[in-house]
């Protein structure tokens, strides 16, 4: 019978680790949360040669096993509990050719804990282009280990590397560095304290305290030896670094050399113009500006279409089945609902597209470098570039990936101001208003929609800064961090990769999403379709005897008798209630349920709307066209016009309106107070700009 083997992928970022896990698991893959934290859980599974399987886990990116952030945490926290289930049988430590030297510091520390380890050097292709020379045979017999040469660009070395994971049991598992040779006293003293325990387990303990502790409780006493920041503890890790280092150079003045003279590269060149303090800059805002006019341009045609087959479907269904609630709720309530959501899917397929072109080709690098600059002058570092870049895909992963900002004050910042960048969920609310409001016209060969929704991430990311300019002149903190960003090269995309990350997010944005769109239309279409008051139950009596004039057609009549309806429905009844609060920001009550029900998740309103303007209509009209046709009872003039419109899209750029996100800010400050002063803020300043907004262009 095969088995399942537990196979760790572990390296330093940005030494394609995540290329190789894509290529051994294709898309036999899933991501979650390790349980308890909000570090994302990355696997897949992976057919051997033997027959085998082999469970493959992504673990954070990690630069040594002295942990300093909660990604770095879990990863040690992983490799000294025999006891969990994802405890791994194989650790495959993925480097990189051109940042050997210092890569190799985790695999002598992983090396070290006694898990059978495989080196994989990646980027092979780029040895001649570099004017590297390699002996491997050297590498593996002073390493102890299987090295295995990988391009996973060019799916060179996988196969042989699964031939490897099959054989895992026959790898050597002596250690790199004997601990005893940087303080002979000190660990003698240690490992005779605790008899039967692996050393550098221990030492790996002592020098991290307590978080560790309760991975082996005979180690409770452990903090009679040392507490994690006393001055002992932090020489012996710089000597323990040291002593690596020196075992790694001895080991590479043999095995590796660089040839300068034999480098064919352009890095140096790219790197002067990409990261210049001002055609850097312009660079990078031509990249943004290139990106969302092709989004618009690109996804109309398949946006039209699917606009169009959702609103054939509801009538074909309204048609075809029998007549009665079940019916009306589909082609009422789910269909128009679903459809407000996957209308969007190729506009936001196409921006992680982008997204992930420019992290796979190493220039999102340059960018948090570039940005760097800007930060520092708003009390922040060019870490919090990382979350808030993240935050145009969502802003659950981008508060998480906070965790990797040392500094208290920092970290708070930027977790309070990401919410304030456009994320994904924004995405189909920008885009409904912009093509209701925004004429569909060039300046100067330029979409004016596709500059709006530039302007609109523009204003989100400036926005997020200028918030963290005042927290830091409110929150006092007087320790400071230091920014360290590695440069990747340059290289092609793999279209592999790219299309896993597309798939892999689209797939989650739609699946998340049409959950709750799925529940609240449902539920929308119940407070639509029922009524509690006269006017409602006898709502084609009122409306025809108020058009006895015969100047309406019949069709005209049903259309009437459907607004009324609505407009006395529960639905109705709630958003009546509530429409003098947000009258002044030029909305009516059909708009004002939207804004409610979408606090469960921004993107819902465009579901709810899809929703509302479906009860009772049974044209052959899409929901854009039904939107952009609806009159203002009170004003006369069209709902969605422009004052309207871009109240609309200022409300939602400043808006918390997302129960998950207030949901993981309070579990990343521990407490309701940063969340309630952040929802607060944040619904507060939304309602007053869209009101001034407003009011000005009305």
């Amino acid at each position: 019978m095969s088995k399942t083997i537990n196979v760790a992928l572990i390296g330093n970022p940005n030494t394609g680790k995540t290329s190789i896990f894509n290529l051994l698991t294709g898309l036999k893959q899933k991501v979650g949360n390790y349980p308890g934290i909000t570090v994302e859980k990355k696997e897949g599974f992976c057919k051997l040669p033997n027959g085998d399987k082999a469970h493959v886990i992504d673990l954070p990116g990690t630069y040594s096993l002295n942990a300093s952030s909660a990604d770095e945490q879990l990863v040690v926290e992983l490799l000294l509990n025999p006891q969990s289930q994802d405890y791994p049988e194989l650790a495959v430590v993925v480097t990189d050719v051109e940042n050997l030297k210092r890569n190799l510091l985790l695999f002598t520390q992983i090396k070290d804990l006694n898990v059978p380890t495989v080196l994989v050097i990646n980027m092979a292709d780029q040895i001649e282009r570099r004017g590297i020379s390699l002996d491997i045979d050297l590498l593996e017999k002073n390493l102890n280990t299987k090295v295995v040469l990988v391009s996973s660009r060019k799916n060179v070395g996988i196969e042989q590397l699964k031939e490897t994971v099959a054989n895992y049991k026959q790898l050597n598992t002596t250690g790199c560095v004997d601990l005893r040779k940087i303080d002979p006293g000190y660990f003698a003293k240690l490992e005779d304290a605790y008899r039967g325990e692996d050393l550098y387990q221990l030492w790996l303990v002592v020098s991290q305290g307590e978080p560790l502790l309760k991975i082996n409780k005979n180690l409770l006493p452990v903090n009679e030896y040392s507490e994690r920041n006393t001055s002992e503890i932090k020489r012996l890790q710089q000597k323990e670094t040291i002593e690596r280092y020196l075992f790694i150079n001895k080991i590479l003045k043999k095995a590796y050399n660089v040839d300068i003279t034999k480098a064919k590269d352009w890095r140096g060149v790219l790197d002067r113009i990409l990261t210049h303090k001002f055609w850097g800059y312009i660079v990078f805002f031509m990249i943004m500006l290139l990106m969302f006019q092709a989004i618009y341009n690109w996804s109309s045609i398949p946006m039209d279409f699917i606009d169009q087959s959702f609103s054939r479907f509801s009538e074909w269904t309204k048609n075809t089945l029998p007549a009665g609630a079940l019916t009306d709720l589909l082609s009422e309530g789910v269909i128009p609902g679903v459809g407000g959501i996957v209308i969007f899917v190729p506009q936001i397929a196409f921006l992680f597209l982008f997204i992930s072109i420019l992290e796979e080709s190493g220039y999102m690098s340059r960018i948090v470098f570039l940005m760097d600059r800007v930060m520092r002058r708003f009390g922040l570092s060019g870490k919090s570039v990382v979350p808030l870049i993240s935050g145009t895909a969502c802003a659950i992963p981008a508060v998480m990936a906070s965790r990797n900002i040392e500094n208290w004050k920092e970290r708070l910042i930027t977790i309070l101001v990401t919410p304030f960048t456009t994320c994904s969920a924004r995405l189909p609310v920008y885009l409904i208003i912009i093509a209701l409001v925004i004429p569909d016209q060039t300046v100067l060969g330029f979409n004016v929609q596709g500059l709006t929704l530039m302007g609109l991430y523009v204003l989100g990311f400036g926005m997020a800064v200028f918030a963290a300019f005042i927290l830091n002149k409110v929150i006092k903190n007087r320790s400071r961090t230091f920014f360290v960003v590695e440069m990747p090269g340059y290289k092609l995309p793999l279209l592999k990769n790219v299309l896993y990350t597309v798939i892999e997010k689209t797939k989650s944005f739609v699946l998340v999403a049409g959950k709750i769109i799925l529940a609240i239309s449902i539920v929308l279409w119940f407070l639509a379709s029922n009524g509690y008051s006269d006017e409602f139950h006898h709502a084609e009596e009122i409306v025809r005897s108020q058009s006895q004039s015969g100047q309406l057609s019949e069709s005209d009549i049903e259309t009437a008798i459907a607004s009324y309806q609505l407009r006395h429905s529960y639905i109705g009844t709630v958003g009546r209630a509530i429409e003098p609060a947000i009258r002044p920001l030029g909305y009516d009550w059909k708009i004002g349920i939207a804004l409610i029900s979408s606090f469960a998740a921004r993107e819902v309103f465009v579901g709810t709307l899809a929703t509302i303007y479906s009860v009772g209509n049974d044209e052959e009209a899409t929901i854009k066209q039904r939107m952009s046709e609806d009159v203002n009872q009170r004003t006369g003039r069209k709902l969605f016009n422009f004052p309207t419109g871009i109240s609309l899209l200022l409300f939602y750029a400043f808006a918390l309106q997302c129960m998950s996100t207030i949901a993981i800010v309070k579990k990343e400050t521990n407490g309701w107070k940063w969340p309630l002063i952040q929802l607060g803020f944040m619904s507060g300043f939304a309602y007053i700009v869209a009101m001034l907004a407003y009011q000005l262009l009305a």
